[in-house]
């Protein structure tokens, strides 16, 4: 049966094809836009309601696997096609790579000299030896110390240069399936998950996107003991918000951290992000109240939705806050109850202007002394026990590609030949990369033979 016509050859073909490999990276590059275009791993509230989508749409992208598409089966596949297929081609070459490596051709014949474009003769004045040890130094100080071997009454030199950057594409390889094996480790043992801590509190569970129904124990506590956000001047737009962490293990602290975007509390494998924020429960507010009849002044404090005692038998009712009210800063809604639950029209006091209520002529002048929110921080929490190995193979990378782009393996043949007047230098080289500095380097090694070796 012909090679041709045989299916495990034809298989092992296809998978080292190199057709296959550009197949795959545009097939890999196209449906990774999906993933930039589409965030990952949202409820599905939150696509319906972002995207627009009907329940119908949402459940078709659901079965495509588009909202968590890097763990999808068919992008999966493709990673593993794409794996298969760089063994292969690595298998395939790799043989003749490490044999022109480890056993080059020492002597260069006539047949190899044609396939050289960088070649050129010279003819020497003096003897074979003379000529031998002129040669021997030239090369050793302009290029490398050249191999020496004599056969048939000629001698002939070989000297190369930075022969193991042949496998710097192998280390590239190499860096590509541990990076895989890294983002599979991650994806079998590792989690992403998130949590919400109130100002104060603490949790020692989380609960993971893909099921947030069930809690994962962290085995600690971590306890938000403060939490700030400052907002730009329209007061609507957060500047910068951070948490002030504290890890307890059996009521001890171990750790104690301020996080803020893209400054993470790490501990014992677990990246804790600050992600997100927002009020918890209703404020506490602290009114200054005075009665216009008697001028009788008093402070009240209490939370939304609650009577707090006016002089004469009312009560002051806070009903809402706004941290920024039509740009004139933190406001209150209140009501006044005058009594047997008689309420009043509710008004609005703002913190910034004190006798902004004055002018209402109302029975009682309220001032807004201070209002306290309390907040939760969202903490986005990730456990990658791969990344290290992510890593080692990043630096792989970065060290093959430098190894393979930027360095060249580079051959020089020399073959001494006695003429009938003078001695016949043919000289030939190759690089296997950047071929147009080896050549300006080959014409300037030309010019040297030619200096050295011919008289004058």
């Amino acid at each position: 049966m012909s090679k041709q016509s045989n299916p495990v050859d034809r298989l092992w073909d296809f998978f080292c094809s190199l057709k296959l490999t550009i197949t795959i990276l545009i097939l890999l590059a196209t449906t990774s836009i999906i993933g930039t275009v589409i965030q990952q791993n949202l409820s599905p509230q939150e696509y319906m309601q972002k995207l627009g989508m009907s329940e119908s749409t949402y459940n078709l992208f659901n079965s495509l696997q588009f909202f968590d598409m890097y763990h999808s089966y068919w992008f999966l596949s493709l990673l593993g096609l794409f794996a298969v297929n760089l063994i292969c081609c690595s298998i395939k070459r790799f043989p003749h790579v490490w044999k022109t490596v480890r056993e080059p051709v020492l002597v260069a014949d006539d047949g190899l000299f044609k396939t050289f474009s960088n070649l050129d003769e010279v003819v020497a004045d003096g003897s074979m030896e003379s000529v031998r040890e002129k040669v021997t130094v030239l090369l050793s100080k302009k290029f490398t110390a050249p191999v020496i071997t004599e056969q048939d009454g000629k001698i002939h030199f070989f000297s190369q240069k930075a022969a193991y950057a042949r496998f710097g594409v192998y280390v590239t390889h190499l860096s590509i399936l541990i990076i895989f094996v890294g983002a599979m480790i991650g994806n079998v043992w590792g989690f992403k998950a998130f949590v919400n801590i109130v100002e104060g509190t603490f949790v020692d569970s989380i609960w993971g996107r893909s099921d947030s129904q069930t809690p994962i124990p962290l085995g600690f506590e971590v306890h938000c003991e403060d939490f700030e956000v400052t907002f730009y001047e329209d007061g609507r737009r957060p500047k910068d918000y951070v948490s002030k962490l504290v890890v307890k293990e059996n009521g001890q602290e171990v750790l104690r951290k301020t996080i803020e975007v893209n400054d993470p509390l790490q501990y014992k494998g677990l990246t804790f992000y600050q992600a997100s924020y927002g009020q918890s429960g209703d404020p506490v507010f602290r009114f200054r109240v005075q009665e216009r009849a008697t001028g009788e002044t008093v402070e009240v404090v209490g939370r939304q939705g609650k009577h707090l005692p006016l002089p004469g038998g009312a009560a002051l009712i806070p009903m809402g806050y706004a941290s920024n009210y039509q740009s004139f800063g933190p406001a209150a809604q209140v009501n006044i109850d005058v009594g047997d639950h008689q309420h009043g029209n509710p008004f609005i006091v703002l913190q910034q202007f004190a006798n902004f209520d004055e002018k209402r002529g109302g029975a009682y002048i309220v001032t807004l002394l201070e209002a306290e929110q309390d907040y939760y921080t969202g903490l986005s929490v990730t456990k990658d026990p791969g990344v290290w190995v992510v890593w080692i193979g990043c630096f792989l990378m970065v060290f093959g590609s430098l190894t393979a782009f930027f360095l060249s393996h580079r051959r020089i043949w020399v073959t001494l030949q006695p003429l009938e007047r003078g001695i016949g230098v043919k000289v030939g080289g190759v690089a296997h990369r950047n071929q147009p500095a080896f050549s300006l380097f080959f014409d300037e090694l030309i010019k040297d033979f030619n200096d050295t070796l011919v008289e004058k």
